[in-house]
């Protein structure tokens, strides 16, 4: 039992990098074949979030904190900005692990579609006040409803592909506590 305890706490996280280096390395290729396209998700807003709501103690602030700033610092974004606003957002949604545990799907997809309106608000709130360029904000917008539209795809792989569920009422962690 011990085993598969130990296993797991290095398991999920060494996967959610595994998978958060594929979605940046994905991101940083040129497969765009024409300007104007429409942009692309962000597959790792959608995994991040889809963890920390399913299982908050598999994912931890400070790998979540390091991933997005190496993530800031190779798509050459504000560095910190969208880190610690993604982080902010997981925050609150892992301070309300239990509320979560009893929503049903479309709640938590409206819960996670809230967040995600919220994080590109503040975004572009911020970017505005420190005079940073920005794109337009119909981009900004089609890109947060591209994300929205990729929640369930990505909930339904982290189900099916890493055993990720939400814990069932009463489920004790690694430590014999209540989650």
């Amino acid at each position: 039992m011990a085993e598969g305890v130990r296993r797991r706490v290095w398991l999920y996280p060494t996967a959610f990098v595994a998978i958060a280096a594929f979605l940046v390395m994905l991101r940083l290729l040129p497969l765009g074949l024409r300007a104007g396209a429409w942009p692309g998700p962000d597959l790792l807003l959608c995994l991040i979030l889809a963890w920390v709501i399913r299982r908050p103690d598999y994912l931890p602030a400070p790998l979540l904190a390091v991933v997005l700033l190496l993530e800031d610092l190779l798509l050459m974004r504000p560095p910190g900005l969208w880190a610690a606003l993604v982080l902010v957002a997981t925050e609150f949604l892992r301070s309300r692990a239990a509320l979560t545990r009893e929503l049903s799907f479309p709640v938590e997809w409206l819960l996670v579609s809230g967040v995600m309106l919220a994080l590109r608000f503040g975004e572009r709130t911020i970017a505005a006040l420190a005079l940073l360029p920005q794109p337009a904000l119909g981009e900004h917008l089609l890109q947060t409803a591209m994300t929205i539209l990729c929640y369930p795809l990505i909930v339904g792989c982290c189900w099916l592909l890493l055993d990720l569920r939400k814990p069932a009422t009463g489920e004790l962690d690694a430590f014999g506590r209540r989650m």
